[in-house]
């Protein structure tokens, strides 16, 4: 491709993907630095903003609550896999992170008295675990919409630099250091090589491995499959959440709001299941627990609907005033999607894809990993591309608004720190090279086989396979089919054969990802031979502290492995522990 155009820019700082993570990073990074925000979407687009329900930090304003609590709520949700010393910090700085966001212009909603309101929101609780507690601070049930839009107004005003709709397709390292990401510019075709001091992975989640999913078409995981082809550790890439209140059949998503304003899941009979379940804190136990209730509900008869296979969100006895003042993006997604009136009707509900745990080993500073504790210089990600692991096996609601500001902040900081004291790392000469070759194979391919066609197979056996229930069989069978995926993926074709917006390449491009990121999925669901938080192996009922209280790290060789059959290695990380000792989960 010898006419390809190359075009080379230097920063400071470049941080690939404009959502949350992305844009704290850029305004913590923005006032002292040289700062270039990459993203293969317009910023407000970003997926950050189809968050509903809230984003938690101990303000104390409408009860009683403290950090410590929010740190215990947060090591216990996440079934103890947390590592204790980032969930303090989590904890800790959540208060300034809600303070910066107002402090911005985000209106949330507010007391009589003026101070930011705050609701319940699932395993969020008081004294360590006595009762619920009203620790979420929200703007109506859009408070991601919120947060994108005022941190996108920041951004602006400090001048930051976007380049919008260029999707970032290599990472160039040379001798170990990042020096340059490699993007695609989807309006012309042209290969940008963006050369950086430090650079900020920041393009969050891979939903679409699956087929029911609450994930953005453009959730592909990009980013955490750039790192790990480059031979660096994705970690504990097992724990996916499945979160409870998908619309039925559509995977759209009712925020966990609806439970904190007073919503109650109920089966066929109308019972309120989650009383046997989880008795003490019922539709507020955390999402893992809640997801799992559902699906058992519906595999043991009690199911809903025609098929029997949904559960009902109930909100028909809360006054219709508090439904449309604290819920109106949920009543209206039921009546557009399902045709159902919320203020008389229940709603069908079942769990959808929603959140990876896992992704990117990142320490607290958010410097990535290259193994269990060595620091790659220079490279930091934030947000859920991103595992510091504050979620563990599973992640509170309303932790991961809190997450993005927290380490996207912490991103910022500590990559302007290096970017101030260190030299550009050399751009390698073919820098580009790799991707120019891999856009134009994928461009000229004249095989049989249509990119959909095989995305759809791949989210299929994913749902099938390694959604709420896991076992060694179905885990085999998902592997084994990803292996026939790959295979036929070799020989796709394209229609599209131009250069501008050829959202034809794009998916072809993308769907390599998926299958990199499903193949990782199911090796680490296969190795981790116990249940813990949204991972759960019926032919492994029980957690196991002594052999799995660890952090599994997946690394791409390029020889097959005994071990997992496969040529993916697992290492395994100690859990950092500081207060909290594992102790068994009841709500």
């Amino acid at each position: 491709m010898s006419n390809q155009n190359v075009t080379y820019h230097e920063y400071d700082v470049v941080i690939v993907g404009a959502g949350g993570a992305g844009m704290r990073a850029a305004i913590e990074a923005g006032s002292d630095t040289k700062v270039a925000v990459v993203s293969k979407l317009f910023p407000t687009r970003s997926h950050t903003g189809a968050a509903q329900g809230g984003m938690a930090a101990a303000l104390a304003n409408v009860e009683e609550d403290s950090w410590e609590w929010h740190t215990f709520d947060t090591v216990k949700g996440g079934d103890y896999l947390v590592d204790q010393d980032a969930a303090e910090i989590l904890a800790k700085e959540s208060v300034q992170a809600v303070i910066d966001l107002e402090n911005m212009g985000l209106p949330f909603n507010r007391t009589p008295d003026g101070k930011i309101d705050q609701r319940r929101f699932g395993g969020h609780t008081r004294d360590h675990g006595k009762a619920p507690v009203r620790r979420s601070c929200y703007a109506a049930d859009r408070t991601g919409h919120m947060i994108l839009q005022t941190l996108y107004q920041n951004c602006v005003k400090l001048g930051i630099e976007f380049y919008n709709e260029f999707y970032v397709l290599d990472l160039a390292m040379n001798d170990g250091k990042p020096s340059a990401v490699v993007a695609y510019e989807l309006a012309t075709g042209d290969i940008h090589v963006f050369a950086a001091k430090s650079i900020i992975f920041a393009t969050g989640g891979f939903g679409k491995i699956y087929k029911t999913t609450s994930n953005a078409h453009t959730l592909t995981g990009d980013g955490v499959g750039i790192i790990y082809r480059k031979g660096l550790p994705l970690e504990d890439m097992e724990f996916y959440q499945f979160h409870p209140t998908g619309l039925a059949g559509l995977g759209i998503l009712l925020s966990e709001a609806a439970r904190g304003e007073g919503g109650i899941l109920r089966n066929a009979s109308g019972e309120r299941f989650m009383e046997r379940y989880a008795p003490t804190i019922k539709d507020l136990a955390p999402r893992d627990m809640v997801a799992r209730a559902m699906a058992n509900e519906v595999r043991e008869g009690r199911g809903a609907g025609p098929n029997k296979d949904y559960v009902y969100l109930d909100l028909t006895h809360l006054e219709p005033a508090v439904i449309d003042a604290k819920l109106p993006d949920i009543t209206e997604f039921a009546r557009t999607y399902l045709g159902v009136e919320p203020y008389t009707e229940m709603v069908p509900v079942f769990p959808t894809a929603h959140y990876a745990m896992g992704g990117i080993p990142t320490n607290i500073k958010a410097e990535v990993l290259s193994d269990n504790d060595t620091v790659v210089p220079g490279l930091y990600a934030a947000g859920e591309c991103a595992c510091v692991s504050v979620h563990g096996a599973n992640r509170l609601g309303t932790n991961s608004l809190l997450d993005i500001n927290v380490f996207g902040k912490r991103a910022g900081q500590y990559a302007v720190e290096y970017a101030k004291t260190a030299k550009q790392v050399p751009v390698p000469k073919n820098a580009a090279d790799e991707v120019i070759s891999m856009l134009e194979k994928v461009r000229k391919a004249k095989g049989k086989e249509k990119v959909a066609v095989l995305r759809r197979e791949l989210q299929e056996t994913m749902d099938k396979n390694a959604q709420v229930f896991r076992t060694e069989e179905t885990l085999t069978e998902a592997y084994d089919k990803i292996q026939e995926l790959r295979a036929r993926y070799e020989n796709i074709s394209i229609q599209d054969q131009g250069k501008r917006f050829n959202t034809d390449l794009l998916e072809a491009v993308e769907l390599g990802f998926l299958l990199d990121l499903a193949e990782v999925t199911v090796i680490t669901c296969r190795e981790r031979r116990e249940s813990r938080g949204a991972h759960l192996r019926e032919d492994f009922p029980n957690r196991d502290d002594k052999k799995f209280m660890v952090h599994s790290m997946a690394y791409l060789k390029d020889k097959a492995q005994k071990e997992t059959g496969s040529n993916i290695a697992i290492g395994w990380k100690p859990v950092v522990v500081t207060n909290y000792q594992p102790m068994e989960r009841k709500y």
